[in-house]
């Protein structure tokens, strides 16, 4: 394919939605950002302030909003998809002209509940041709890409041409991008790292030390690893940016949300009073869900997900929890290792 124009549609205006719509501003391409919220679309359309999410940035003055999701779509050459994985289906499926967008990029990390179907998969079944879309996924914090500090993610698409264009629209001084053709496991990885993330929290709320936390993240990216290539992601992709890079962060960082629903768990919190204070989604309670049932479906050994699962739908003492981890029979490290 040739080359695209840069009017890009951005749908979520979330904090990971609004970074990505500064950002492609800055990098030189003509930005509608699409959303629900009136005061948001009036918040950037008269301060450039979104003021729900990062409501403290000052938003490029060339970045415009709408609350016309169809309009928005219907006039971008590309369009970036930030809807959380669970409202994505219900979001998109009445938007036909979506059918018709050259590219869609979907920037949501999580698994659809009862389904089990990853974002690429929920694009194709509201009408988005398969070869249209590519997933971007890696370490990245929206508050510090909207603060320009360095990034680097990694896109991946079933099309070249369209991988390499988005791999050029995003990329600027300060965002570095990779390309990879493995949709399956880049999208695997950013989900499931947030399950792992839950659960350095727990450990981090229990303070059970360094140690615990450095276990849990790397027995996490075996976990992540055997089911991604049961699903059939390369193994290669989960040691990348994707993967290990974002599950590091995302286990160790600030500003990760599911770290800190996890924290406030492991300091004896129930869940629903967790999730009832936060302002925005920690998609990793509703991927466990999916991961453990995914885990059963596939006849793959999660151990760290399936208790992290128990704590959080059962009702499970974190304690309890850690001791049946640590107590399973002793084995090789490379047992049930993911290769392909």
């Amino acid at each position: 394919m040739g080359p695209i124009a840069e009017t890009v549609g951005v749908i979520g205006a979330g904090s990971w939605g609004t970074a990505l719509a500064a950002h492609l501003v800055h990098a030189g391409a003509e930005v509608t950002l699409w959303a629900r919220e009136p005061e948001v679309v009036e918040g950037i359309s008269t301060v450039h302030r979104n003021p729900l999410f990062l409501s403290s940035v000052d938003l490029p003055a060339g970045l415009t909003a709408t609350s016309d999701l169809r309009s928005m779509v219907a006039g971008s050459e590309v369009v970036v998809s930030a809807v959380p994985v669970q409202h994505l289906r219900t979001t998109l499926r009445d938007v036909p002209e979506l059918h018709d967008v050259e590219i869609v990029v979907t920037v949501s990390k999580g698994i659809e509940a009862g389904t089990f179907a990853m974002p690429h998969e929920i694009l194709t079944d509201v009408g988005v041709p398969s070869e249209r879309i590519v997933v971007l996924s890696g370490p990245s914090f929206a508050r510090e890409v909207v603060a320009h500090l360095p990034t680097a993610v990694v896109v991946a698409g079933a099309d070249l041409g369209r991988t390499l264009a988005t791999q050029r629209l995003f990329s600027s001084e300060r965002f570095r991008v990779y390309t990879s053709d493995d949709v399956v496991g880049v999208e695997l990885g950013g989900a499931l790292k947030n399950v792992i993330a839950l659960a350095t929290g727990v450990s981090d709320g229990l303070e059970l030390g360094d140690n615990a936390r450095a276990a849990i993240i790397t027995r996490g990216v075996v976990e992540i690893s055997r089911l991604g290539v049961a699903l059939g992601g390369h193994p290669a992709t989960f040691a990348g940016l994707s993967g290990f890079g974002d599950l590091v962060l995302t286990c160790v960082g600030g500003l990760s949300r599911n770290r800190q629903v996890g924290l406030a768990i492991g300091r004896g919190r129930r869940l629903a009073d967790v999730e009832a204070e936060m302002h925005e989604t920690a998609e990793g309670v509703a991927t466990c869900a999916s991961a453990h049932g995914l885990a059963e479906r596939e006849g793959v050994e999660m151990p760290i997900s399936e208790q992290m699962y128990r704590i959080l739908y059962e009702d499970k003492d974190p304690l309890e929890a850690l001791r049946d981890l640590l107590g399973r029979d002793l084995r090789h490290e490379r047992d049930g290792a993911a290769s392909g």
